[in-house]
């Protein structure tokens, strides 16, 4: 027994060296600080939140954009070979093309659009700014290769092949997102987007834009200055329609009034052929074709420039991001950070979120949450130390308890600040766990000192 007694004693001393101490929050002053404990509460969080800050902005190449790209209209499917016409025919054959689709206008790249608004009123005026002035504004916009136009203080808006009701509902849409007053009528003051190719013998060969009004051959004859040949027998108009050929003699043409009601729609050509043979036709499709190809060409070239452009713009941009990710790494970027020690899942660091704010649940779940074996969940600390010149040394000890469950949701409303420190402490039965860790393996050596 005096043999225990000793080992008692000896064991006392021992662990008054040997058991480490851990932290944790004492209220009051003390070593140069003074710390004030407040419970967290729904009252307090919103105390605790009211202080100022905020939060880091990302740089600026984040939120530019390499481009944006936008669908450009193409010329359609080329033709076949225009048809050949009989040897020795005893008269031309009428071949009629189809009926051309009712449908309403489609606003196209190339037409320029009119927005009107009627006398201003109150602060239209301002509202509208470079949209719509005042006194019965009118303003036009042309429609952009990518079908779109670009309206001040509101942005580019697509039109293109929508009808001139689809476009005025797309127009008040963005007019009423933007908080501008949808006052408006659009109308179409070019037309530059659908056209009929005229030539042959005619007077003026010219180009005729397809409009809100339907286009019907005689009117586009009319336009062309009428038909000029000497022998209306061997004549006839050659209609060119995606990729087909199709005639009407000039004879029956002038005897049948129908005929001369016959739809024209965009991309058609018409040639007046004053001789039999088609190879005047022919020219002038093949030139038609051309132009086509051409312009087509252009497109593709332009293209071309615009994705290069493009991909140099996105690679400048991948680079900065990246170079600025890299400062990131090295520490080299001023990062604000908030620290969580004790019993947390994981001690460290939490980096604050750019252009939002973080909140006590962020951090800890980040971090492996609160540690379910060793933590104390009624002593969840944000300590936070005042920036007051003359409160230097101040602490505030925000402690949030959640035994109640229905605290975490206090936890998802409480904002981290700059420097703050998220602290779990130990639950009393893990201080002596810790010491016992500690303490036995010097009972079992003392126990076997005593027995040798």
């Amino acid at each position: 027994m005096r043999l225990f007694g000793m080992a008692v004693i000896v064991l006392g001393l021992a662990a008054c060296g040997s058991v480490y101490r851990t932290p944790d929050v004492i209220a009051g002053a003390g070593q140069g600080t003074n710390v004030r404990v407040i419970p967290v509460t729904a009252e307090t969080v919103v105390q605790a939140n009211r202080s100022p800050f905020t939060p880091t902005a990302l740089p600026a190449i984040f939120s530019q954009t390499a481009g944006a790209g936008g669908a450009i209209r193409g010329t359609g499917a080329l033709p076949d070979a225009p048809l050949q016409p009989e040897i020795a025919p005893q008269s031309l054959t009428l071949r009629l093309p189809p009926d051309a689709p009712t449908q309403p206008y489609q606003i196209g790249v190339g037409d320029v659009v009119l927005l009107s608004t009627p006398t201003a009123t109150g602060n239209t005026v301002a509202e509208l700014s470079g949209l719509l002035a005042a006194q019965n504004s009118r303003q036009g916009y042309t429609v952009q290769d990518d079908g779109t136009i670009n309206i001040p203080n509101v942005g580019r808006i697509d039109i293109a092949g929508r009808s001139i009701e689809d476009a005025e509902a797309r127009l008040f849409q963005e007019l009423v997102r933007n908080q501008i007053d949808p006052n408006f009528s659009l109308e179409i003051a070019e037309f530059n987007s659908q056209r009929v190719s005229i030539g042959g013998s005619v007077s003026n060969p010219t180009v005729v834009p397809v409009t809100l009004v339907p286009l019907y051959l005689d009117e586009a004859l009319a336009r062309a200055g009428g038909i000029a040949v000497s022998d209306i027998d061997f004549a006839s108009v050659r209609l060119y329609r995606d990729g087909s050929l199709f005639q009407i003699p000039l004879a029956q043409l002038y005897a049948n009034s129908q005929l001369t009601r016959t739809r024209l729609q965009d991309g058609d050509v018409l040639f007046v052929d004053s001789e039999f043979e088609l190879d005047r036709a022919q020219q002038y499709f093949e030139q038609q074709l051309t132009i086509a190809n051409v312009r087509q060409s252009n497109r593709q070239s332009a293209l071309q420039e615009l994705q290069l452009e493009i991909g140099l713009r996105r690679a400048d941009l991948q680079e900065a991001r990246q170079n600025f990710q890299s400062r990131i790494d090295l520490g080299a970027d001023n990062r604000e950070y908030v620290y969580l020690a004790g019993e947390v899942g994981q001690q460290g660091r939490f980096p604050l979120p750019y252009e939002s704010r973080a909140v006590l649940a962020d951090a800890l779940f980040e971090n492996g949450g609160i540690a379910s074996s060793t933590g104390d969940v009624s002593q969840v600390y944000v300590l936070r130390g005042s920036t007051h010149p003359r409160e230097f040394g101040a602490v505030t000890a925000w402690q949030l308890d959640l035994r109640n469950a229905a605290n975490f949701t206090l936890a998802t409303q409480f904002e981290l600040r700059p420097d703050d420190t998220v602290f779990v402490a130990q639950q009393p039965v893990t201080r002596w766990d810790r010491a016992l860790s500690q303490i036995i393996p010097q009972i079992i050596s003392i126990g076997t000192n005593v027995t040798n």
